[in-house]
């Protein structure tokens, strides 16, 4: 397998997917926990052959790039800005999938001038308030669920994650009414670990979001490709938002 390109952002080395037209409309996508940028070869696939430039990183803890043991959420929104601005990318499209989708809306909130559209596939939202919501599986369940241990992550950041993720956080519910980008929050449907009506309340945050349901479970853009793809690409060109 050929290694991915990095770039070296703030002292991080991070590994990033590049295809497409140089001139075309630039669209950034993040994957998931455990993943890897390679979740979106697919989508990828469809999104330069009608003419546009993607770029998907391994978020840090990921595939090639750096295993920092630093896991914040804050320092990952700020490797993808960091790799967006060193490939001179000021405004894009940005399509995230569950901790990608949560970074994304994070991103999005804090740097509204540069995101155009915003997908958030199934984005796992923190408590607003109230005590941490206490894990219902330990390290090691979650990754045979998953069917991750041959996927190539750093193991150290998943507690670390789960825990952001569990712990009330209202500057992230206060952030979605600073996005300024036309939104689609695609929710997974009943098979999904993320309740619909915690999805509800995010769309409602948002100042111009709509909310659609694809009953895929989690993974939507892997379980459900065609409908993802389409619905993401029917998003992407509309005029009336």
């Amino acid at each position: 397998m050929v290694p991915l390109p990095t770039l070296n952002v703030g002292g991080v080395s991070i590994a990033y997917r590049f295809d497409g037209p140089l001139e075309g409309p630039p669209v950034v996508l993040l994957h998931a926990l455990a993943s890897t940028s390679a979740t979106w070869t697919r989508l990828t696939r469809a999104l330069v052959a009608e003419g546009r430039l993607v770029i998907a990183p391994d978020l840090r803890g990921h595939g090639g790039s750096a295993w920092t043991g630093d896991y914040r959420l804050d320092s990952v929104q700020r490797d993808v800005v960091g790799v967006l601005d060193a490939l001179d990318i000021a405004e894009f499209d940005l399509i995230g999938h569950s901790l990608g989708a949560h970074v994304a809306a994070l991103l999005a909130g804090r740097r509204p001038d540069r995101v155009r559209k915003l997908v958030l596939e199934d984005p796992p939202p923190p408590p607003r308030s109230g005590p941490p919501r206490v894990p219902r599986r330990g390290l090691a369940l979650f990754l045979a669920v998953q069917g991750l241990f041959r996927r190539r992550f750093d193991r150290r950041m998943v507690p670390q994650i789960l825990t952001q993720l569990r712990a009330p956080d209202p500057l992230w519910w206060a952030g979605l009414a600073a996005i300024k980008a036309p939104t689609l929050v695609i929710s997974g449907g009943r098979r999904s670990s993320i309740p619909l009506e915690r999805l509800e309340e995010v769309a409602a945050e948002i100042p111009r979001c709509e909310l659609m349901t694809i009953d895929a479970g989690h993974r939507v853009h892997s379980n459900r490709p065609e409908e993802f793809r389409d619905a993401v690409q029917r998003f992407l060109v509309r005029t009336d938002l």
